[in-house]
């Protein structure tokens, strides 16, 4: 079996889409299978390691913190596929790629799927909100329902991360649907206290104070702006108790340097680079907070508490599926107040048997190998019944 994930949404900062490909690409080289994969890069190259085939083609940055790039030569995404021949196509993107893997898969007789990483019509209606009447609204939130059933409905499969989510898109018209919940490497992200003091050390973090870790981009759909105001007044009721740590980059990163210049209970790591750096820094936290409220799933909510780091957030996104830290102690409100409220109430708490409790939950149910055993039976069963 050859597999192609195409997608525009992977840079060398990028999260949760790059490592789902990157534990896919290994899972189908340990079974014996290919890997290609394509995605915008600083310039146009082939490389192949093993049974891993990436290509990279030259694309402009639509961002310079993050590093994501705009994939526009899209005659380079054809002479891929063309020379590759693989037996699917996996779209990441729901914008001019998944359109192009789309014409391509039919033109070459290959079956198609999409994997609905970000439900985008909320960010098209917060664009929208932003500077426009309540009107405008409803006209974008009617057009954003519209082109996501017209784009996806194309696709053999639509792979969805929530049930919930998975629920909705069918209520809009969505066909095919099939839920996959994402999941962690626990031979990698497991509870370890005697790494995490020696991480904590090596860090440099305080050792008389919570660390209260963030993990993500640093942009406005994060909702991190909310994590900043709610640390602010933490920090000003109790300015020895509580130190963030933020792990990520973005446009709102000189609003992060603020915060650190106002408060000096900052620590900022601009990306890290491995996942057993990563379960090491998950490990040396006291609490994770993540602020998201249009999250579709939240995979490093599962990989902190998979390394027995609670979490805390915002009630009603679709991470609510994935805490296992106690969802009741959660802030019911997206604002600074209520989420500071949070933090201070599942801090006070014994966070340790309670990122216990979660790990052991996650190591249950949400392994990688589990995963991808439903998703390449998924693929077989789209290879199988493709009719050209």
């Amino acid at each position: 079996m050859v597999i192609c994930d195409l997608t525009q949404f992977y840079s060398p900062f990028s999260g949760g889409v790059r490592r789902y490909v990157a534990e896919k690409a290994d899972h189908l080289e340990a079974a014996g299978d290919r890997h290609v994969l394509i995605i915008p890069g600083e310039k146009t190259e082939r490389c192949v390691e093993g049974l891993q085939t990436i290509y990279t083609i030259e694309s402009p940055l639509i961002s310079r913190t993050a590093r994501y790039r705009a994939l526009i030569n899209l005659n380079l995404v054809e002479e891929a596929l063309e020379r590759e021949r693989p037996d699917l196509i996996e779209s990441g993107d729901p914008y001019q790629v998944a359109w192009k893997a789309l014409a391509s898969g039919r033109a070459l007789g290959i079956p198609t799927v999409g994997f609905y990483h970000s439900h985008f019509p909320d960010a098209v209606l917060r664009s929208v909100a932003k500077y426009f009447g309540s009107i405008s609204v409803m006209m974008a939130a009617e057009i954003g329902k519209k082109y996501a059933v017209t784009l996806y409905n194309r696709f053999e499969r639509t792979l969805v991360p929530s049930a919930g989510l998975s629920e909705l898109l069918s209520t809009w018209g969505m066909e095919n649907v099939e839920t996959l919940e994402l999941g962690v490497d626990t031979d990698i992200f497991f509870p370890d206290k005697e790494r995490g003091h020696a991480a904590r050390q090596a860090l440099g973090w305080p050792s008389d104070k919570q660390i209260l870790l963030y993990v993500g981009r640093l942009n406005a759909d994060k909702n991190v702006r909310k994590l900043f105001e709610a640390f602010a007044l933490l920090h000003k009721n109790d300015p020895s108790r509580f130190h963030l740590v933020v792990v990520g980059d973005g446009m709102l990163r000189n609003a992060l340097h603020h915060l650190e210049e106002e408060t000096q209970a900052v620590s900022w790591i601009r990306y890290c680079n491995g996942s057993q750096e990563l379960a090491d820094i998950y490990r040396a936290a006291d609490l994770f907070v993540h602020p998201g409220v249009k999250e579709t799933f939240g995979l490093v909510t599962l990989e902190s508490q998979a390394c027995g780091t609670p979490v805390v957030g915002i009630r009603g996104s679709y991470m609510d599926a994935i805490n296992f830290s106690g969802l009741h102690n959660w802030s019911a409100d997206n604002n600074a107040e209520a989420l500071a409220r949070a933090i201070r109430t599942v801090a006070d708490q014994d966070l340790a048997a309670s990122g216990l409790r979660a790990s052991a939950f996650v190591k249950g149910r949400y392994c990688w190998k589990e995963v991808f055993g439903r998703l390449f039976a998924i693929y077989r069963e789209v290879i199988a019944s493709y009719n050209p």
